[in-house]
């Protein structure tokens, strides 16, 4: 299978890599690959069984990697079951850590006209002392606005970690059932 991630500070990889490990518990191999890496060989998405995305949400949008990615590749993720993972901080709020309460998720999934087999939101990781001035500062005000932290010391984790885990299993089902 391919996983796949888009990322700006390194958490949406981290994510990756936690869904690649509960699958080697599964008996099925992943290695995350960064969108913003290297591009994809159509030979290599044209035969992989299953293709998960683990997308960071970045100012309201999904990182331009993995936009690109599927409107590049629409037609042969189609083909194959799609998992959509969408980090953001957002879906730290009760009701909007899931595909139908995430606004994030709902407009990638119509904009590309996609029809995953799984679509799931994570909530993500608030490291104001990484973030350049002006970014920090926007993200402030964002959480003041929806009622998050606004320490510019702070680093916050809202990663629902045991929800990374149940999305693993999920896809190591779907794995079974398209090696079926």
């Amino acid at each position: 299978m391919l996983l796949l991630y888009a990322t700006r500070d390194g958490h949406s990889r981290r994510i990756a890599l936690r869904i690649a490990d509960r699958l080697a518990e599964s008996g099925i191999g992943a290695s995350p690959r960064d969108l913003a890496a290297a591009p994809l060989a159509p030979a290599e998405l044209a035969a992989a069984p299953l293709v998960a995305l683990v997308a960071a949400v970045r100012y309201g949008r999904h990182l331009p990697e993995a936009e690109g990615f599927l409107a590049t590749h629409r037609s042969e993720l189609a083909r194959a079951p799609l998992v959509l993972v969408s980090v953001s901080l957002t879906a730290r709020k009760l009701g909007k850590d899931t595909a139908e309460g995430n606004p994030y998720l709902r407009k990638l999934i119509a904009r590309h006209r996609l029809k995953p087999a799984l679509a799931a939101a994570v909530a993500g990781r608030l490291d104001y002392p990484r973030y350049r001035w002006l970014d920090r500062q926007i993200i402030r005000l964002i959480m003041k606005l929806t009622g998050g932290p606004t320490d510019p010391r702070g680093s916050f984790e809202f990663t629902a970690w045991e929800a990374v885990d149940a999305i693993a299993a999920r896809i190591a089902e779907l794995m079974r059932q398209a090696e079926a």
